[in-house]
């Protein structure tokens, strides 16, 4: 790794993934761009899909200059039509398709006396569909190609609870249960499957009022940093890679060791 600001940028190559097919969902920023932005460079091909056909064309486009064999697709993978239209767009465009990243989610801020039925449907039902949806479709196909690797982006809220989130917490912890469960059953058939969990990820540049409060947040991280997309990257490229070809049914926390402590900095029990 060479540093660049407070966080390090990654260099790692993962040769065994060029000419690779790879579908990653949820691209139209933050992490979902980095993760195919690092698959691209990696010698990937790549499908992209997001809600936002504008911000998921540009980032396609950014891909596309660099050289990246990629197409976008605007879908709802919450609905059994917007995910298979990514699939097929995906099998038309490259064939076989080696890697599923599912990175696309909602995050709400919704407390459990406020999750009625319509913000338990936007949050927790509509974001295990987004995984559900793609993963059945890409299962099949990796089963008759002779295998593949899934991977599901969730966050250290599967396991430890944000405040007023949750919908979008017990969401991530029934992917995680998801994970393992895919992961046993799939085995036999030579396709992987795992997860990771993300902790405090910089994905935008943070606004002046908000720079404080955000500066505390690192302050609370074992490592004293946000993470970055090229992080959380990194690892999904290591575990699409052979070499954690004996790595199955995990959550891999990348966290910067928030998950490791009982009690932030300062606060001793």
């Amino acid at each position: 790794m060479a540093e660049q600001g407070n966080a390090p940028t990654v260099t790692a190559k993962f040769p065994d993934l060029a000419g690779q097919a790879a579908i990653v969902t949820g691209t139209s920023r933050g992490i979902g761009a980095g993760i195919a932005e690092f698959l691209g460079r990696q010698g990937m091909r790549v499908a992209m899909s997001a809600r936002s056909a504008d911000a998921g064309e540009a980032v396609a486009a950014r891909l596309r200059a660099a050289g990246v064999d990629c197409l976008f697709m605007a879908a709802d993978l919450s609905t059994p039509d917007g995910a298979r239209q990514v699939f097929e767009a995906a099998v038309a465009r490259f064939g076989r398709i080696h890697l599923l990243v599912n990175n696309a989610a909602y995050v709400a801020s919704v407390s459990f006396l406020k999750l009625d039925e319509q913000a338990y449907h936007k949050v927790f039902e509509a974001n295990m569909r987004m995984i559900y949806g793609p993963s059945f479709l890409v299962a099949h196909h990796m089963v008759e190609s002779g295998g593949g690797n899934i991977i599901h982006i969730s966050s250290v809220g599967g396991t430890r609870a944000h405040r007023g989130m949750v919908g979008y917490d017990a969401s991530k912890g029934g992917i995680e249960a998801l994970t393992r469960a895919m992961a046993l059953e799939l085995a036999p058939h030579k396709i992987r499957v795992n997860a990771i969990a993300t902790g405090l990820i910089l994905t935008r540049v943070i606004k002046p009022e908000w720079a404080e409060r955000f500066r505390q947040k690192e302050q609370g991280i074992p490592l004293g940093r946000a993470g970055t997309s090229e992080d959380v990257a990194a690892m999904v490229a290591f575990l699409a890679s052979d070499a954690a070809a004996y790595v199955t049914g995990q959550v891999v926390y990348v966290d910067g060791g928030l998950t490791t402590q009982l009690t932030p900095p300062g606060i001793y029990i």
